[in-house]
């Protein structure tokens, strides 16, 4: 069994680490069933990382008081022999962990997730939800756990004659492991995290999206990400209508945050009507960042495709290659909590400043966001073998109340003007809006101004 020696400042970083659906701690106290929900809990969800011997935050206020460890090698036995007796058998990874101004060990365990649907000695299906095991009795949820075991990723492919050192050595790795506790080098990482096969040594799809400089040069598929921008409201945009087109690489971690900054710089370029006047096209910055995030990390690397995403004058389509994965619905995709790629949502998740959120949380977050930031809320769906999710800039308000709010700050407004404020793409439809808040008595015709030139404003 292999021994690390850490250093303070690097079991402060564990202790202090919080929970999350892909962590978890606790105290030596634990018995072995305890140890055997947690491990099944990892390998039924995503896999994940469990320390044992830090005792919780409510029992030590500083972190190096919650060293736990425990006093001898034969005292880890029975919580490691219920590790072992789960069935089928779970894949794990296990090393002690010293410090030396601690006494005894810490036993930290990482477990991948599994191929099929674990349970405990006792019979129970236990799956990580968030920072919390939680039991499924519902035999309709553990055959849809069962369904989504046998889907495939593609980032467990083996990248062959690509040598291991242009991912140990990749400045994306050096700058990742920096942060990382406890430390160390980048090979071992790989092979713990099981990056690498450790029998041939050639390196899986993940280790090269999410470290290669430029994956594109050494993955079969495409695997960038293309944002166009178009001049127009239309559904179906010509040629004539792009204005700009740009392609970004790079390792994962990078190419979310220069993906979501060139979103929003674009953005800026871009003049619209809104309900307090000409404006720029704006988007509560976590709805975008999230939204991407999600594209980038969840699409099915397999499709030789790039992540594209569309920026019109009305709203923003992210298209992600792949259709929704397991037993995922447009319907349940924001309860359910599936993960095409585990390892590198997992990797992403060990960043000092993660990308991603735990599963599922990214779009809430976006509807949310675009809730608080007064849009409608955006819409999922599949087209071809795309999921896309298109963020509407359209007002939460009714078209009339923002027609009204409009002519707050002006004194007319045009048909056009209100198209852009509404999102209504029909002239007629607009006109029908006039009509309505005219017989409400809120509104009139100025009478000099016909036929394309015609415009309203408050009764004077």
């Amino acid at each position: 069994m292999k021994t690390s020696n850490i250093s303070v400042e690097e079991f402060e970083a564990i202790a202090d680490r919080e929970e999350s659906h892909f962590f978890d701690h606790k105290a030596k106290k634990i018995d072995g069933r305890g140890i055997q929900k947690i491990a099944v809990a990892f390998a039924n969800a995503d896999g994940g990382e469990f320390v044992v011997g830090i005792k919780d935050k409510s029992e030590a206020e500083d972190a190096i008081d919650r060293w736990d460890g425990f006093s001898e090698i034969e005292a880890m036995n029975s919580g490691l022999q219920a590790v072992f007796d789960i069935k089928p058998a779970v894949n794990v990874r296990y090393e002690l962990l010293t410090c030396d101004i601690a006494e005894g060990y810490l036993l930290r365990l990482t477990i991948e997730k599994s191929a099929e649907v674990l349970s405990t000695s006792d019979g129970r299906v236990v799956v990580r939800h968030g920072a919390q095991s939680i039991t499924i009795k519902d035999p309709g949820r553990i055959q849809e756990l069962a369904f989504s075991k046998g889907a495939t990723s593609f980032e467990d492919s083996v990248l062959a004659g690509l040598p291991t050192e242009l991912i140990t050595e990749a400045p994306e790795v050096v700058k990742f492991l920096g942060d990382y506790s406890p430390k160390t080098d980048s090979l071992e990482f790989i092979i713990n995290q099981n990056l690498v096969d450790y029998k041939t040594w050639e390196v899986r799809a993940a280790a090269a999206l999410l470290f290669h400089p430029v994956p594109s040069a050494v993955m079969p598929r495409k695997c960038a990400v293309k944002i166009s921008r178009y001049e127009t409201r239309e559904d179906d945009p010509e040629r004539e209508h792009l204005a700009e087109q740009i392609t970004l690489e790079g390792p994962l971690y990078e190419l979310i945050s220069q993906s979501a900054g060139a979103v929003t710089e674009m953005m800026s370029k871009v003049k619209v009507w809104t309900a307090d006047g000409i404006g720029t096209l704006e988007y509560p910055p976590e709805a975008v960042w999230e939204t991407v995030a999600n594209a980038i990390i969840h699409r099915d690397y397999s499709i030789s495709d790039d992540v594209q995403i569309y920026i019109f004058d009305d709203r923003i389509e992210i298209h992600s290659p792949g259709k929704l994965p397991g037993y995922v619905t447009v319907e349940n995709i924001l309860d359910a909590r599936f993960s095409r790629n585990p390892k590198i949502v997992r990797t992403l998740n060990r960043y000092k400043e993660p990308p991603n959120k735990d599963l599922g949380e990214g779009l809430n977050t976006t509807f949310q966001k675009m809730k608080e930031f007064g849009l409608k809320s955006p819409e999922i769906f599949e087209e071809g073998n795309y999921v896309v999710v298109r963020l509407p800039h359209a007002p939460l308000a009714t078209p009339g109340e923002a027609i009204m709010t409009f002519l707050e700050s002006h004194d007319r407004i045009t048909n056009r003007q209100a198209r852009e404020i509404t999102g209504i793409k029909s002239e007629n439809l607009v006109k029908i809006e006039f009509y309505k808040l005219r017989d409400a008595g809120m509104l009139e015709q100025i009478p000099e101004l016909k036929g394309p030139k015609s415009a309203w404003r408050k009764p004077s």
